[in-house]
């Protein structure tokens, strides 16, 4: 077997599909499933490749492989109670899309195994569905493959199929990993299932075969890494070693010595690990969706975090050693460490101000319960959540730990009970806010925007708190029978405006519409009143719908540049059209370069200054895609379709609002380019007067700089690099300066330190020395000759820095900085912790100060006795 680590064997993987079986090589798609609502996450190799399965998309070439990120929840209770369950992991994959079938697929999975990374053939063993004698031939007589290691099993095993569709037999290969593995489950381990799609299973049970068969295949390659290995479970592979190491660190604690230490080493991996990914990819915490499953786990990490003893916030040190590990494949994750950075801190922050506060009332209420009690009352677990942000899924689980469970029903109770209360104090029956709305009962609105920008209308409905009635100052949707004025869809802005009649004049602040295609208004009366039933006058901003159009037409004018470009491969991931500004989000696997930017940008701006003409034609989608008119956002588009034509250039279905002639957009800027998210990049620009107002704007800021500096426009880029230089070479002058002040303060520090019972002991307020400096300082006293404990507190800007430092000879006689830490933070209202040897903190009161250092003395006593 050949040594191979984690990153080693998945370029292995991808270079033998790619390199010898001419499989296109696929990056990692995001977790996050592209218009795919039946999934939550990506959880399989497949799932982001359904499209190809089907033929609704195609590669260059009909067969694919990658090494694909995936999210499995359902089993996340069991994560860290045993060896085996993970929420993160990569699956490995090689997909025919009506291309090759079994005997490849077979033949190489085989080869890679046996002879790429060299398993040992004695220790494999493989299972086909009963009935698939064309499997079983190719184990037995091409591979050669003993008959005692071919296992038939039956269509729960070895039978993969949905409800309807495309289904077929599988074949998974099996290794040994030895007798003493005495659970059959650790012993034999499952590395690769193949699946033969070669059936469409009819909604009446039938199977008929499918005209073109595919290849789906998995293997998980953290289970792969194991067997070559040969590790004990998925979390102590050699890659993911580092990560143990920091948690052993920042815990004290030492994994594989203590089982249920051992159970929160495994949480806080694996959570830790979904959580980057998730981050990078888009997920945000909330309390809801994908972004409940993020919370979850951070928060699960968090509380894991505690029963290892970790003090302060963590989760961003871990987070940035998981960057380091997934670097070769992922480096992405590190160019955006600072954005998942921000978030991670941020959601951990919040957490942990309240999880002591709840953990301590929850404690309180399972020690009021009678003994025999075994549930928390629902009503309680309710004001946990409630009040404390504590969720009922983490009360759950602390509960199972006491074999305790809550009464779910009382619980769901009071949160119905809740959400009634909220209903009826919302400012409008039936909620009109933007993400409340549900209007019904109308007929569908008739839409003249694309022709009228003014146009006569009746109000057929009025939503608001007062009923069918309106006044001055009041707030409210308003229903009309037709309309002007845009909804907001497909990233376009929705249009503002007037609703005007001889009772007064109302202000129209935002245009929707629901998926029936009713239209509703947001207004405001400015004044009179208004009925429903009233005939208004309806009139749209129309600078400001100029404005958008020259935006919205600009994006298709990108989209082109951009598939001219970077390549063919690029597809809209989502747009937003304002009067402002454009924004428009696009698959993408690398950052664009400089010269790349420049010539889109003057691709566009070309087509700009060809004065295209923009014809828009009604017609059915088959004739659309004959005319090669691309669907931006993969979008599912009705029988009749909207294509936006500009000149032969650009030609798209788009349901929005367009200039007539290119010229109109006058010029285009880009103002940034970035990513964000795996594979999708984002453009953000301007047109119009808003370039002219940059331009402006710009040459403002360098006339500006010039002043402020004394030198010419044309002298600008050397004077500046010449003052970086200066400043460089200053700060040397004051690090040094600082370096030789702290060595003498060192020096002073030292001749001072007490000695409590035998130790050698300095604690010393230090103002307006941040925290980095007061570090140096500590660690240059550890390195001196003998064993000392040494706490720096230094006041800036009315907040407490503390540092601690404690030898190691000491740290075994059980003296640890962050227990020293935390005692004169706490004294003086903060908080803080570290490894037991070093550990920083923060306090509040900084007229507690002096009276927490000098009681600092006595808890160092009690700690050097006891």
């Amino acid at each position: 077997m050949k040594k191979m680590n984690f990153n080693e064997l998945r370029t292995a993987f991808l270079d033998f599909y790619e390199n010898e079986n001419d499989h296109i090589r696929l990056k990692s798609y995001s977790l996050i499933p592209n218009n795919d609502k039946s999934l939550l996450l990506i959880n399989a190799g497949m799932a982001p490749l359904k499209d190809y399965f089907t033929g609704v998309k195609k590669f260059p070439k009909n067969r694919a492989t990658s090494s694909q990120k995936c999210i499995r929840t359902a089993d996340i209770e069991n994560v860290g109670k045993t060896h085996r369950h993970a929420t993160f992991f990569e699956m490995l994959g090689n997909f025919s899309f009506g291309d090759y079938f079994k005997k490849e697929a077979i033949t190489w999975a085989w080869r890679f195994l046996t002879e790429i990374i060299e398993l040992d053939k004695d220790k494999l063993s493989v299972t086909v569905y009963e009935n698939d004698d064309e499997a079983y031939n190719i184990w037995a007589k091409e591979i050669g493959l003993d008959p005692s290691k071919i296992s038939r099993l039956g269509k729960d095993e070895n039978f993969w199929e949905l409800e309807e569709g495309p289904c077929g037999p599988c074949s998974e290969i099996m290794y040994d990993r030895g007798e003493e593995y005495t659970d059959p489950e650790d012993r034999y381990l499952e590395i690769w299932n193949l699946v033969f799609t070669q059936f469409n299973k009819k909604a009446n049970g039938e199977y008929e075969p499918l005209e073109h068969k595919n290849i789906d295949t998995g293997m998980g390659l953290e289970r792969l890494a194991l067997i070559v290995e040969d590790a004990a479970n998925i979390f102590e592979l050699d890659s993911f070693r580092p990560l143990l190491t920091a948690i052993e660190d920042l815990s004290g604690h030492k994994y594989g010595t203590d089982e249920k230490y051992d159970e929160s080493f495994r949480v806080v991996m694996d959570h830790t690990k979904a959580m980057t990914f998730l981050i990078y990819d888009g997920v945000i915490p909330s309390n809801e969706g994908r972004g409940y499953v993020l919370r979850r786990l951070m928060r699960r990490a968090i509380r894991h975090g505690k029963l290892l003893n970790i003090e302060g916030q963590f989760l961003e040190k871990l987070s940035k050693i998981v960057m380091e590990i997934y670097k070769t494949e992922y480096p992405e994750l590190l160019d955006d460490k600072d954005r998942i950075f921000k978030i991670i801190n941020r959601e951990e922050k919040k957490f942990q101000e309240t999880l002591d506060q709840g953990l301590d009332i929850l404690n309180k209420m399972i020690s009021d319960l009678d003994e025999d009690v075994k549930e928390l009352n629902g009503e309680d677990a309710f004001k946990l959540y409630d009040t404390y942000g504590f969720p009922l899924d983490l009360t759950l689980e602390i509960l199972e730990e006491k074999s305790l469970t809550v009464n779910k029903k009382d619980f769901e109770e009071a949160m119905n009970k809740q959400k009634e209360s909220s209903r009826q104090h919302t400012s409008f029956k039936g909620g009109w806010e933007d993400d409340k709305l549900e209007i019904s009962g109308y007929p569908k609105t008739e839409f003249l925007g694309y022709d009228q920008n003014d146009i006569k209308a009746d109000i057929i409905g009025i939503e608001s708190f007062d009923g069918n009635s309106l006044s001055e100052s009041d707030k409210a949707v308003i229903i009309l029978d037709k309309t002007p004025f845009y909804a907001e869809s497909g990233g376009q802005i929705g249009d503002t405006g007037y609703l005007k009649s001889d009772n007064g004049l109302i202000r129209v602040y935002n245009t929707k519409k629901t998926a029936d295609d009713i239209f509703y208004h947001f207004v405001e009366v400015e004044n009179g009143e208004f009925n429903k039933g009233d005939i208004v006058e309806a009139k749209i901003d129309v600078d400001r719908r100029e404005d958008i159009k020259r935006n919205h037409s600009a994006t298709h004018l990108l989209n082109k540049a951009l598939k001219t470009v970077l390549g063919n491969h690029i597809n809209q991931a989502g747009s937003l059209v304002t009067d402002e500004r454009l924004r428009f989000d696009f698959t993408h696997y690398e950052a664009i370069t400089k010269d790349q930017l420049i010539e889109i940008e003057r691709l566009v701006n070309k087509s700009i200054y060809d004065n295209l003409p923009v014809n828009i034609n009604e017609m059915s989608l088959k004739e659309s895609q004959e005319i090669g008119a691309v669907g931006l956002f993969e979008d599912k588009y009705k029988d009749i379709v909207r294509v936006v034509d500009m000149g032969g250039y650009s030609t798209e279905l788009c349901g929005g609002t367009h200039v007539n002639n290119t010229s109109e957009i006058m010029m285009f800027k880009i103002l940034s380019e970035s990513g964000i998210a795996a594979g999708v990049r984002r453009i953000e620009a301007i047109t119009a007067f808003k370039v002219y107002d940059y331009m402006n704007h710009m040459i403002e800021k360098e006339d500006k700089i010039s002043h402020l500096l004394k030198t010419p426009k044309d002298s600008l880029e050397d004077k500046i690099s010449s003052i970086l230089q200066e400043e460089k070479d200053l700060k040397k002058t004051i690090e040094s300066f600082k370096s030789s002040v702290e060595n003498g303060l060192i020096d002073s520090l030292v001749e001072k330190a007490k000695d409590i019972d035998g130790v050698k002991t300095i604690i010393a307020k230090l103002n307006d020395l941040d925290g980095q400096s007061l570090k140096n300082m500590a660690d240059k006293i550890q390195a001196k000759d003998g064993d000392y404990i040494s706490l720096f507190a230094s006041v800036v800007d009315d907040k407490i820095i503390y540092v601690c430092s404690v030898s190691k000879a000491l740290v075994k006689k059980n003296i640890k900085a962050g227990d020293l830490v935390k005692f004169v933070a706490q004294y003086t209202g903060g908080n803080g912790g570290g490894r037991p040897d070093f550990a920083q903190a923060g306090g509040k009161e900084v007229d507690k100060l002096d009276e927490a250092l000098l009681k600092l003395e006595d808890f160092i006593q009690e700690k050097i006795n006891s």
